[in-house]
């Protein structure tokens, strides 16, 4: 399956919109794209809205941690909202979310 990203700036942050899956196939073009905001548009918040990811592997938890860092090197931040389930399961068997900023989408909204 494929991923499609969506970028969306908003006037405190910048948002990917994925949908799809993020796995070994898909997961070079995600990293480009935080990359690209985090290391060289140097984006004080970037925001990965994910409840259309229906699937991730350890690629992208790779691909999620290299973000983390590189908005923490620039001095901004990385969270990660609207996981589903089963990508939240991942996220807290690996112990990504002790590290990366998790909200719910009502969060977001209120």
């Amino acid at each position: 399956m494929n991923l499609f990203i969506e970028y969306k700036k908003e006037t405190d942050k910048d948002v990917l919109i994925l949908n799809g899956e993020v796995d070994a196939f898909t997961a070079a073009n995600l990293k480009k794209e935080i990359l690209n905001l985090t290391d060289y548009e140097k984006t004080n918040q970037l925001v990965l809205e994910m409840s259309q990811v229906s699937y991730m592997d350890s690629t992208g938890i790779g691909v999620i941690i290299a973000g983390y860092k590189s908005a923490k090197k620039n001095g901004g931040s990385l969270i990660v909202q609207g996981l589903s389930s089963r990508v939240k399961r991942l996220f807290d068997i690996t112990g990504l979310s002790e590290i990366v900023e998790v909200k719910k989408l009502e969060e977001e909204k209120s």
